[in-house]
C-alpha cells in the first residue's frame, strides 16, 4: 500500500513518516519484512547546510532498524524485495535530480530552440515525470508490503507565476506528482506543526 506524507519545511513530516513506516512494519504479517530508507538527497561538496540536514536525518532514524539505499534517480531500478516496507525521503529531491540531470526532464520538456534555450512544455514535462517517477513508484508500491513517500508543499504562497520559467515548471511538476501519487495512495497525511491531519485512508496512530 502507498502512503503519502506532505507538509511545509520544518513541519515534522519526516519524523512522522519514519514513525508511520515503523508502525506499518510492526503491523506486518511477515516477520522478516525489511525496512528500507530510500535517500534521494544527493550530497553536494561544500554545502554545509545540506550536510547538516543529511546528518540530522541519519541521527533521527538511527537505531530504528532502517537499511539505507541511496537513490538519486531511476527509482524504477531499485531492488527491495516484495516483503519490504520502504520510506522515500523525499520527492522534492528526487524530482530535482531527475529534472536537472544531463538528459533529464528539463531537456525532454524543451520543444524549440534546442539545447538549453528551448521553450518549455509543461505537457511534455508531466509526461516525463509520469514515466520516470509516478509510474515506477505506483508499480513498486503494489509489489511491496507498504511504501511511504515524503513530499513537500511549496505552492501555497499563491505566487507561482512570479518565478522564472524553470522554477515555475519545477513547482508545477511537484504539485502534479503529489496529486498523482495521492490519487493512487491508500493513505494521505498532511503534517502541520507536528500534527498529522489524515485526508485519505483510516487514521493510524503512530
Amino acid at each position: 500500500m502507498l502512503y503519502v506524507v506532505t507538509g511545509g519545511s520544518g513541519s515534522g513530516k519526516s519524523e512522522f513518516a519514519e514513525r508511520l513506516a515503523l508502525v506499518l512494519r510492526d503491523k506486518n504479517e511477515y516477520e522478516d519484512s525489511t525496512l528500507w530508507y530510500i535517500a534521494t538527497m544527493k550530497p553536494i561538496a561544500g554545502d554545509e547546510e545540506q550536510r547538516e540536514k543529511i546528518l540530522r536525518h541519519q541521527t533521527m532514524r538511527g537505531g530504528k532498524g532502517f537499511l539505507t539505499k541511496e537513490c538519486y534517480m531511476d527509482i524504477d531500478r531499485l531492488q527491495l524485495g516484495d516483503k519490504a516496507v520502504a520510506l522515500v525521503e523525499c520527492m522534492s529531491n528526487l524530482l530535482a535530480n531527475e529534472m536537472y540531470a544531463k538528459a533529464g526532464i528539463l531537456l525532454e520538456a524543451r520543444i524549440s530552440g534546442g539545447g538549453e534555450t528551448g521553450t518549455l512544455s509543461t505537457t511534455l514535462a508531466k509526461e516525463a515525470a509520469m514515466q520516470r517517477i509516478v509510474a515506477p513508484i505506483a508499480d513498486m508500491s503494489q509489489r511491496l508490503n507498504h511504501m511511504v513517500v515524503v513530499t513537500n508543499e511549496i505552492c501555497s504562497d499563491g505566487k507561482l507565476y512570479e518565478y522564472d520559467d524553470e522554477t515555475r515548471l519545477y513547482m508545477e511538476l511537484l504539485g502534479y506528482i503529489n496529486k498523482e501519487l495521492v490519487d493512487r495512495a491508500f493513505g494521505f497525511v498532511e503534517v502541520f506543526c507536528g500534527i498529522p491531519l489524515w485526508h485519505k485512508g483510516g487514521r493510524i496512530d503512530v
